[in-house]
């Protein structure tokens, strides 16, 4: 239990919690909680009788009458709050980052790790001679993974590290390497799964590999199935001597990951390095290279398959194999994204040695090079050509007629309203809340907080958010998102707490409104058979107000009002026994007009901005408020 730091806190909490506890033992609700005091708001500015929401009312606050108007104090007095940060997290249900301390664990021997989380080593099998280093299970399977290994394998000679699963599975991991295998002689590293099934990743290598001699670095599986996020090669390979590093799946089958390689393989002897599957099948990918093989000597670099499959995206290479000598590099197939992205290369080759080889295979459209070298080295052995443009034509004919032709987007994602009748059997996509589990704050603690960008230094201090840390940047997002100016006709807020939502949809709706949610999540990623289907307001065509959450230490919803919309309720069946599995509830969005060509339902569905009608499950923790019928 940590003890709250503020001069009158203390004598205020004793004579509080004596009184409350006197007034209040025995009873089963303490009507002075932030929960009892929705249900009080509810009453009053909901003008129906329908039952209260009871998976939106769960939503509000855990705290206790005592910690609320303790915690108010301290909201008046921010360092107060910083200072009594994991309390408050705690009371709270809050997503807060753990306070790691340095390790000063030494390890002479061979170490096997089967379940580690949550440390930060200072140093880390530097010097070490032969032998080796397993971590079986690294911080997997949490809601954050807070790691640092400030030197990792500085100096070992012969030495094996291994990391079997490292965040797997993980909400929000932020991790970083300093330091890994730095000047270290032979031996090898081995991330064997990297940030598999993660949400919002923030990894981080400062120096990876640098000043090796012969040392063989493999990442099998690097951030695939990620949701957002990014990661960073600070200096990766600078100064080796026969490094072999080879990434054989990164970053696929992701969902928009920012990858950045500042100083690859720059100023290298003999480098061998290999991506087989890079950004391959992934959502609006986007990858920089600032400085990649620069003054490199005989390296031969290979990119197998470079954002294959994708949905468009943006790669950016600075400065590519410049001034290096007898360097090979090649591109065997590259940016044949599905949808159209965007690529630079702004300094490729070139410098002042001109012993030089580069080969593009197959090579995507809309790229663009600047500075290049002479075209006598490079080898484009397939570009988009006008040939490629018609196709590419072809494949948007074949949009507009209705058919899917995207792989990337989930079967069941969106679809068309006519398929929303009885015994229709349709693929449902994962519709699993994959957030972080935490609660509304207090609205009488809400009010006290800033929430602007002008005011975002203040929050990172409040919730302890270093600058670069997956925690400033999930902050800096959401209040950069929820500053957004709405769209054409569309009303929007940001809420943290159920009052204010409420406020928000009965301004938009009037105050008989009702909100629906999908009952739960059976049948994701399966098959499933409609049963009886509700249109809600006789399946007139009427507005909404969707709410949809973000990423923030509170439980922060953005909500917003839907014009030109159906609502169906409809029970959802298992197809092999007709029994009833879930109740879900559906939106369709009748004018799509000021959609994005790009939207991922034109790409699942075919056709194009306001031809057709898209419809999609309500997901669970999202819902949708409506007036009542």
């Amino acid at each position: 239990m940590h003890k709250l730091i503020h001069p009158i806190t203390p004598i205020f909490i004793l004579i509080f919690f004596s009184i409350n506890v006197f007034v209040f033992a025995g009873q089963t609700e303490d009507p002075f909680t932030p929960k009892a005091y929705l249900i009080r708001y509810w009453k009053k500015q909901i003008s129906n009788d329908l039952p209260k929401p009871s998976f939106l009312i769960n939503k509000a606050s855990p705290m206790t009458a005592v910690q609320s108007a303790a915690f108010s104090k301290l909201a008046g007095d921010q360092t107060a709050l910083a200072t009594n940060l994991p309390s408050f997290c705690s009371a709270g249900n809050l997503l807060c980052f753990p306070e790691v301390g340095p390790s000063l664990e030494k390890h002479s021997g061979d170490v096997n790790f089967k379940e580690y989380s949550e440390k930060n080593f200072t140093n880390y099998g530097s010097g070490r001679l032969g032998g080796s280093d397993a971590f079986k299970n690294y911080s997997n399977d949490g809601n954050s993974a807070l790691d640092s290994f400030r030197r990792y394998s500085r100096d070992s000679v012969g030495h094996g590290d291994k990391f079997s699963t490292y965040a797997r599975n993980t909400n929000v991991p932020d991790q970083s390497f300093n330091t890994y295998g730095t000047k270290a002689t032979g031996g090898n590293g081995d991330f064997t799964s990297y940030a598999q099934d993660v949400n919002v990743p923030s990894m981080r290598f400062t120096s990876y590999s640098d000043d090796v001699n012969g040392r063989v670095q493999t990442f099998t599986s690097y951030s695939e199935n990620a949701n957002a996020g990014d990661q960073s090669f600070s200096s990766y390979g600078k100064h080796g001597n026969a490094a072999a590093n080879e990434f054989k799946s990164y970053g696929n089958n992701s969902n928009v990951i920012g990858s950045t390689f500042s100083g690859y393989g720059e100023n290298g002897n003999g480098a061998n390095d290999t991506f087989t599957n890079y950004g391959t099948n992934g959502n609006v990918p986007q990858n920089n290279f600032r400085s990649y093989g620069e003054n490199g000597n005989g390296a031969v670099d290979t990119f197998a398959n470079y954002r294959d499959e994708s949905n468009v995206g943006d790669d950016n290479f600075k400065s590519y194999a410049k001034s290096s000598n007898a360097a090979e590099e090649k591109f065997i197939n590259y940016g044949n994204s599905f949808n159209e992205g965007t690529d630079k290369f702004t300094g490729y080759g070139g410098g002042t040695v001109d012993n030089q080889k580069f080969g593009f295979k197959t090579y995507g459209v809309n790229n663009t090079f600047k500075d290049y070298a002479d075209k006598k080295k490079v080898t484009f052995a397939t570009y988009a050509t006008k040939a490629t443009a018609m196709e590419l034509e072809a494949v948007k004919k074949t949009r507009a007629s209705g058919k899917g032709v995207n792989k990337w987007v989930e079967p069941g994602k969106f679809f068309r309203e006519r398929e929303i009748k009885s015994g229709t059997v349709l693929p449902m996509p994962d519709i699993r809340d994959k957030m972080p589990k935490r609660s509304f704050l207090p609205r009488v603690i809400l009010s006290k907080l800033p929430f602007s960008s002008s005011k975002v230094n203040e929050l990172k201090k409040i919730f302890h958010a270093e600058d670069e840390s997956s925690m400033a940047k999930l902050i800096t997002e959401s209040l950069s998102e929820c500053e957004r100016k709405p769209s054409a006709g569309e009303s929007k807020r940001c809420v943290g707490s159920v009052e204010d939502m409420i406020d928000f949809a009965t301004t938009v709706l009037g105050r008989n409104v009702v909100v629906r949610t999908t009952d739960n999540t059976n049948g994701s990623g399966k098959n499933v058979k409609i049963g009886s289907v509700k249109k809600i307001n006789g399946g007139k065509i009427t507005k909404s107000v969707s709410c949809h959450q973000s990423l923030f230490p509170y439980l922060l919803y953005y909500c917003h009002s839907v014009p030109k919309v159906r609502v169906y309720e409809a029970d959802i069946l298992d197809p092999s026994t007709d029994s009833k599995i879930n109740h879900g509830v559906a939106i369709c969005h009748i004018d799509t007009s000021a959609w994005s060509a790009t939207h991922g339902a034109f790409l699942a569905l075919g056709s194009e901005p306001g031809k057709i009608e898209v419809c999609h499950w309500i997901f669970e923790n999202d819902m949708t408020w409506a007036v009542a019928d």
